[in-house]
């Protein structure tokens, strides 16, 4: 039985190569025979390395075994030994350089190298042997575009027409060939020779791009007409047309065109979304407005064609986001979660847009839904901490920071950042010995962590104590950003309780320029070392304005 499987592993691996006219040209040797049997049978195993010492025990005894120089060649292809690949494939071809598949691999071996001139000489002495495998043609052609050798493909694509007949494929790539050439007339006849006796919607659309880039705007419109014609449904001729409408200005018939795009049955959601996703980036404010109905049917449509599917329900969603009408949006990405239950980007959009509007009590509960469904997504727990903290609901973030640590115990871009928002909690609900322990911990495990450094130091500088360890914390944040507010805030600040008011000043000059207008403490902080510098005047005008922003809430 073992060696029935063999035989029919070696058959199978053969099939699946198209290897197999590897036969020995050496005289019948059962027992070589046999060892080259098993050697297959080992390749198509895997074990190359027993395959290899057979077909070494092979070629000693008969150094001329083709076979078995052209399976050590497989051999070395599998193991990516391409050098040793090259040289047995090329003992094969000596030995019998009628054989096709023999110098295939050869070429192969020399385009898994890189080295194309090897690939195409090869390539091209197997064609002159072989003048009817188009498939040879095909190659050449690709290796010649690698190399900028556009005439030898221009070539051999005339080649391929003259042995196998026109073709809309070869009729393109020729046409694209002349193109990079910089020879347009040409390229051109060439879509139009074939066009006179054949009928070609991919032949009839590339002639409307063509003449639709020269500005030839009604020629254009004949032949996508024309093709669509042809096909009802050829969506490049449908997107060509609707282009055509859309240069004419003549939206009522662009939006119909691009209407039948949409409701396309065939086709991909994710190519349409990103149609009308590339339509409202190049398209003015202006456009957008005056036909916002028009778009609006589009994205309608095409949740009502694919009502369940996420590329259609997602990007309509983000459009009305975007287009300011968020009860649509909202709408549509709670849909968009619910029928996709199994979506982790489903339910992290719907949260990130209640998030971004600060719709805390539809927030908390959709976060605790997404987590039964996916109880292992840190991100979730971040996304519904954000709504406890304007819920003011200091325990519910302990809870939660706690929980990413149970799922994440090893993952300290996560541990760190949760141990850290207990340590903040803490402080918010008055322990503050706990607190400060946990961002003792957070500092034994990470002692740069910013946020933490901060925060500390500057809880310290309120209560008078450590002022120079507070210091040393906050100096190591802004080394690390020099151009943070807060961190600039809380330095200056200690700096001030230490008497330094020149080093504080300077500090608080540039947290102003780099966003600590925005802060009402950051700016009452500086009018106190302006005061304390004697510079009354300024330090009342900022006085006032942090007066202002305490007004606005923001502290």
């Amino acid at each position: 039985m073992r060696y029935f499987r063999i035989v029919l592993t070696a058959l199978s691996l053969l099939v699946s190569l198209g290897v197999g006219q590897a036969y020995s040209q050496t005289k019948d040797n059962p027992v070589l025979d046999g060892k080259l049997i098993d050697a297959v049978g080992a390749i198509g195993e895997g074990r190359l390395g027993e395959a290899g010492k057979l077909l070494d025990s092979i070629l000693k005894a008969d150094p001329g075994n083709d076979a078995a120089w052209y399976y050590l060649g497989m051999c070395g292809l599998y193991s990516q030994d391409i050098k040793g690949a090259q040289n047995a494939f090329k003992k094969a071809s000596e030995i019998d350089p009628a054989n096709y598949w023999y110098k295939d691999r050869l070429a192969l071996a020399y385009s898994m190298s890189g080295e194309d001139d090897l690939t195409i000489s090869t390539y091209e002495e197997l064609l002159k042997e072989y003048p009817k495998k188009n498939d040879i043609y095909f190659t050449l052609v690709n290796l010649y575009l690698k190399q900028n050798q556009f005439d030898k493909a221009i070539s051999a694509m005339d080649q391929i027409e003259a042995s196998f007949g026109k073709n809309e494929n070869v009729t393109v790539t020729k046409y694209d060939i002349l193109l990079r050439q910089n020879n347009p007339e040409e390229a051109l006849k060439v879509l139009e020779d074939y066009n006179k006796d054949y009928s070609s919607p991919y032949v009839l659309t590339k002639l409307g791009d063509h003449s639709l880039a020269e500005y030839k705007d009604t020629a254009a419109l004949a032949y996508y007409k024309e093709a669509i014609e042809l096909q009802g449904d050829y969506i490049p001729a449908i997107l060509g047309e609707a282009e055509v409408w859309r240069v004419r200005r003549n939206y009522g018939n662009y939006f119909k065109s691009l209407r039948r795009f949409i409701e396309d049955e065939q086709g991909e959601n994710s190519s349409k979304t990103q149609y009308l996703g590339m339509l409202l980036q190049r398209s003015e404010p202006r456009f957008i407005q005056n036909n916002l109905s028009h778009i609006d049917s589009l994205y309608d449509y095409l949740v009502l064609h694919h009502p369940s599917d996420s590329a259609a329900l997602k990007p309509a969603g983000m459009y009305y986001y975007a287009t300011e009408r968020v009860d649509k949006a909202k709408s549509l990405l709670r849909e968009n979660m619910m029928r996709n239950p199994g979506s982790v980007d489903a339910a992290a959009t719907y949260l990130q847009l209640l998030g971004y509007q600060g719709d805390w009590d539809d927030l908390i509960p959709a976060a605790d839904s997404a987590l039964e469904r996916f109880p292992l997504e840190a991100g979730f727990y971040e996304i519904k901490n954000v709504a406890l903290y304007n819920r003011k609901d200091w325990q519910g973030i302990i809870d939660n920071s706690l929980k990413i640590i149970e799922i994440a115990p090893n993952d300290t871009s996560l541990t760190i950042p949760a141990l850290a928002n207990i340590g903040d909690m803490y402080h918010e609900m008055g322990m503050e010995k706990e607190a400060f322990d946990c961002y003792k911990k957070v500092l034994k495990a990470n002692p740069d962590y910013r946020p933490t450094l901060n925060n500390y130091a500057y809880y310290l500088s309120l209560k008078g104590k450590s002022l120079k360890k507070a210091c040393a914390m906050s100096k190591k944040t802004i080394d690390k950003e020099p151009d943070n507010s807060t961190y600039l805030d809380t330095y200056g600040w200690i700096l001030h309780l230490m008497g330094k008011d020149n080093e504080a000043k300077a500090a608080f000059k540039r947290a102003m320029i780099y966003g600590g207008k925005e802060s009402a403490t950051c700016m009452e902080h500086y009018a106190e070392v302006l005061d304390a510098l004697g510079e009354t005047d300024l330090a009342k005008v900022y006085k006032s304005q942090a007066s202002k922003k305490r007004n606005e809430g923001k502290e």
